[in-house]
C-alpha cells in the first residue's frame, strides 16, 4: 500500500507548516549518473499526488536546469506546492561542479530573480543561502535576503551548511525559518552544536541526504555500482576501507527493517522523523517507485531500542573530503 501524507504537516517556523517528508530534486539533473527528465517530472507530480509538498532544489543544480525541471512539474499546481530553493555556490560552466561561493548584496538580488524566472513563479516559501561566503559578513547577505521577504519575492529565509555562530548572527538580522544540513544515521556532526543552536532559537531543521547518499538503502555496496560521473566517487564514505565498514552497519539497519516489514531507507527516515517534530527530512529519489517508498516511513514506528541501535552507529569517513565546506563562517560585520 502507497501511503498518502495529505494533511500531515510538521511546523519549521511559525510561519512555515510542510508536509513530514520533503522531495530533494537535485539528483534529477545532476551529481548521481544518468538522468531521465519524464520521469523526474513524474516523480515530481506523483510526489505532490501523495501528500510530499515541501519540494527542494538550487540554482547551481545542472547550472538552473533543476529549477526549470521543478518549474515545469509544478505549472498549474503552485498553490500545492511549499517551494524551496538556494543560492551563493557558483557553478563552472565547462564542468558544473561548484567554483567558489558569492553571498554579496547585489548576488543575492540577481540570484532571486533568475531563480523565479526558471521556475516560472513569483515567489518561493523559502530561500537558503547555499553557503555562507567566507568572504561576506552573514550580515550583509542576511539584509539583502530580508529586503526580498519584504518585496514579496520570499516567504522566508533558510541557511544550509552555516555554523551555530552564523546562525545566531543571521537571526539578528532577521528570522531564519529553516537550517539544511547533511543529517542521517550517518552525518552526526550537526547534533553537537547547530542542532541545539537552531531549537534554542525556534529554527526548524532539514536533513538532506537522509539516506546517507544512497548507503543507508543498501542499493549501492561498491563504487562500481555508481555511473562514472557520480560524484559519491570522490566522497571519502565510498572509498574501499570505509565502504566495507559502512556497508556491515548497514545490515544491523536492514536487520530492524526486516523485523518492521520495512525497508531500510523507510526505517532511516523514521529514524531522523523520531528526533523531533521540528526534523524535516527531504529525501531524494529520481523515480516513483523510491518516493512512494519513502513516503511509508511516516508510518514506521521505531521502538526505543531501536532508535538506541540506530542512533550508536557511526559511520566511516567524514561526508565530505573537505569538511571545511559545511558549518561555514563568515568574517565579522564591518
Amino acid at each position: 500500500m502507497t501511503t498518502n501524507t495529505s494533511g500531515r504537516t510538521r511546523r519549521l517556523s511559525a510561519e512555515l507548516s510542510v508536509s513530514p517528508l520533503g522531495l530533494g530534486c537535485m539528483g534529477m539533473s545532476y551529481a548521481y549518473g544518468p538522468t531521465d527528465r519524464a520521469e523526474a517530472l513524474a516523480t515530481i507530480r506523483r510526489a505532490l499526488d501523495l501528500g510530499v509538498t515541501f519540494v527542494d532544489t538550487a540554482d547551481m543544480y545542472a547550472a538552473g536546469e533543476n529549477e526549470e525541471l521543478v518549474g515545469e512539474a509544478i505549472a498549474g499546481r503552485r498553490d500545492e506546492v511549499i517551494l524551496a530553493t538556494k543560492f551563493g555556490i557558483l557553478v563552472d560552466p565547462a564542468t558544473s561542479r561548484p567554483n567558489g561561493v558569492n553571498g554579496s548584496p547585489d548576488y543575492v538580488r540577481t540570484a532571486i530573480d533568475r531563480s523565479l524566472t526558471r521556475l516560472g513563479v513569483d515567489h518561493v516559501d523559502l530561500y537558503y543561502l547555499h553557503r555562507p561566503d567566507p568572504q561576506v559578513p552573514i550580515e550583509e547577505t542576511v539584509g539583502a535576503m530580508a529586503g526580498l521577504v519584504a518585496a514579496g519575492k520570499v516567504g522566508v529565509l533558510g541557511l544550509s551548511e552555516a555554523s551555530a555562530g552564523t546562525i545566531r548572527r543571521a537571526v539578528a538580522v532577521h528570522p531564519i525559518a529553516a537550517i539544511q544540513s547533511e543529517w542521517s544515521i550517518f552525518s552526526r556532526d550537526i547534533e553537537e552544536s547547530v542542532v541545539p543552536t537552531a531549537r534554542e532559537l525556534h529554527i526548524g531543521l532539514v536533513p538532506y541526504s537522509p539516506l546517507g547518499r544512497g548507503q543507508l538503502t543498501g542499493a549501492a555496496t561498491s563504487t562500481t555500482d555508481l555511473a562514472d560521473d557520480d560524484f559519491r566517487r570522490t566522497l571519502p564514505r565510498w572509498q574501499t576501507d570505509n565502504l566495507a565498514a559502512n556497508q556491515a552497519l548497514v545490515d544491523r539497519v536492514r536487520a530492524i527493517a526486516s523485523a518492521h516489514g520495512a525497508a531500510p531507507a523507510q526505517v532511516a527516515l523514521a529514524w531522523l522523523l523520531a528526533q523531533g517534530d521540528d526534523v524535516v527530512p527531504i529525501p531524494g529519489t529520481k523515480r516513483r517507485n523510491h518516493l512512494e517508498e519513502n513516503a511509508g516511513a511516516v508510518d514506521v514506528a521505531l521502538s526505543r531500542a531501536d532508535l538506541a541501535e540506530l542512533s550508536d552507529l557511526r559511520a566511516s569517513g567524514d561526508r565530505y573530503p573537505d569538511m571545511a565546506w559545511v558549518q561555514r563562517d563568515t568574517p565579522a560585520l564591518g
